[in-house]
């Protein structure tokens, strides 16, 4: 995981679609670590002695970690791994992570009548800000879309982010519901592996490594994971990675070589020979597709 945040321009063009997204990005914090960070601006800094108060909704995914929270609507409550936090307008609020577990937290910050209405039809409430939804692999990918989209800002993106914005809320809304009535533990546990295969996406890090981490045994593991996803655990983590690769073929000025050096493959033949038996092209043909070069 990467530290990434961005605090985005809007036009009243974009504040005419009814959604805009303001900020978006995502940190790792380590235990022990100062939170939060003194890099964002005056207006999104705070402490935890004087809490905050925006004039924005904003979304925090804490995917790994635990911490505490609490706002002028909900008293101090213990956040832990796969819980969603609501931000609401001028509701003043504090969080932060354990000082022994750190965090890993995804958030966008946003605003519009849509989100207004939102509010008031208690789809969502202050009173419930801490909504836990468990290790959702989709929810996690559209954190992603939104973050990446805003690294270009290519034209038409806030439209496109805000969409990805809406159909986030309309997702936690979802397994909120879903929650109520009650989701396997197994497929909480099948989720979370996933996320653990994505968050070390950049690593060496193996199947049997996840098992040992769930505390559960691996062949027990191997085979109800592939029940659940269709793939073998190895075989997930591969096209994840393949995945990856993908993305940053499309950047011309990073080789083929450092791409499978940061993605931790073995070597850049290993890694251009399981490309090519993924996606039926090696990453050189590949990138020149890519780029309309063939």
């Amino acid at each position: 995981m990467m530290n990434y945040y961005k605090y985005l321009p809007v036009s009243r063009e974009d504040e005419n679609w009814g959604l805009w997204v303001l900020n978006t990005g995502c940190t790792q914090v380590a235990a022990t670590d100062i939170y939060p960070g003194k890099n964002h601006p005056a207006h999104h800094h705070f402490n935890w002695k004087k809490g905050r108060v925006l004039n924005e909704y904003q979304v925090i995914y804490i995917t790994s970690g635990k911490g505490i929270f609490e706002s002028d609507s909900c008293r101090q409550q213990e956040i832990k791994a796969g819980t969603i936090i609501l931000l609401f307008p001028g509701e003043r609020h504090r969080y932060r992570p354990l000082a022994e577990t750190g965090w890993d937290e995804y958030w966008v910050g946003m605003k519009g009548p849509v989100l207004d209405n939102l509010l008031k039809e208690n789809f969502f409430t202050r009173e419930k800000p801490c909504l836990y939804i468990g290790f959702q692999e989709g929810t996690l990918q559209l954190f992603h879309l939104i973050i990446e989209k805003t690294k270009q800002e290519n034209p038409g993106y806030q439209p496109l982010i805000a969409g990805a914005a809406l159909h986030l809320m309309g997702n936690i809304h979802y397994l909120v519901k879903q929650q109520v009535n009650g989701n396997k533990e197994r497929e909480q546990l099948m989720n979370k592996a996933r996320l653990l295969f994505r968050a070390n996406i950049s690593q060496h890090y193996s199947p049997e490594q996840a098992a040992e981490e769930l505390q559960v045994g691996y062949s027990w593991f191997r085979k109800e994971f592939k029940k659940y996803t269709g793939l073998s655990p190895f075989q997930y983590y591969i096209q994840l990675k393949i995945e990856k690769a993908r993305e940053l073929l499309n950047d011309p000025a990073v080789s083929v070589k450092e791409i499978a050096y940061d993605l931790r493959f073995d070597s850049s033949f290993y890694f251009s020979r399981i490309f090519k038996e993924k996606t039926g092209l090696t990453p050189t043909e590949y990138r020149k597709r890519a780029q309309g070069d063939i």
